[in-house]
């Protein structure tokens, strides 16, 4: 469930108007609604309510990470937990660039940000994350991500679509296993 097929498309109209490169950051509460907004104008994720991201900045901020533009705010983001029955696994939920930002490979850097912070804090060696079979773009993000690091790419499906309440509109979300991560 990513929102990187902008990321990787190429670079937009808006992204002269500033060469300066995003800072990589921990999200705070009041990065929620930025965050939000993101998701939403991204209109690949599935959205999630305001406050469930306002609750995310404040209980998942050690496993997720945000990148900030020349004024402080966020212009992309990724979260992510460390899976409970699972602690060697870092499960990553979305990842978003603002329109502005897109095409200058921004969500691979938040990617490598966040892996390094977890790995650092939680020992973590492995990373999951769902994609649906459309979302070629973000299939290659994760492949890549996976290329740099060493590690080998395990799919399967993790959630068949009709166990969706659209349903069987919502695509199967299959689970991509990334890893051992060795560098």
């Amino acid at each position: 469930m990513t929102a990187a097929q902008a990321d990787l498309a190429g670079p937009t109209k808006n992204n002269s108007e500033s060469t300066e490169e995003p800072a990589l950051d921990t999200p705070r509460v009041e990065d929620g609604a930025a965050i939000w907004r993101i998701a939403r104008d991204s209109k690949t994720l599935d959205l999630n309510s305001s406050y469930s991201y306002l609750l995310w900045c404040r209980d998942f901020a050690a496993t997720s990470i945000v990148a900030r533009g020349a004024g402080g705010e966020p212009v992309g983001f990724v979260t992510g937990y460390i899976r409970p029955d699972r602690p060697d696994t870092l499960m990553i939920w979305q990842v978003a660039v603002d329109a502005s930002q897109r095409g200058r490979g921004l969500a691979g850097k938040l990617l490598d940000g966040l892996d390094a912070k977890v790995r650092a804090a939680h020992g973590v060696s492995r990373l999951e994350t769902t994609i649906t079979p459309d979302n070629t773009a973000s299939d290659r993000l994760f492949r890549s991500f996976a290329r740099r690091h060493g590690a080998g790419v395990d799919r399967e499906v993790l959630f068949p679509g009709e166990v969706f309440p659209e349903g069987g509109e919502h695509e199967p979300e299959l689970l991509y296993t990334i890893g051992p991560l060795t560098d």
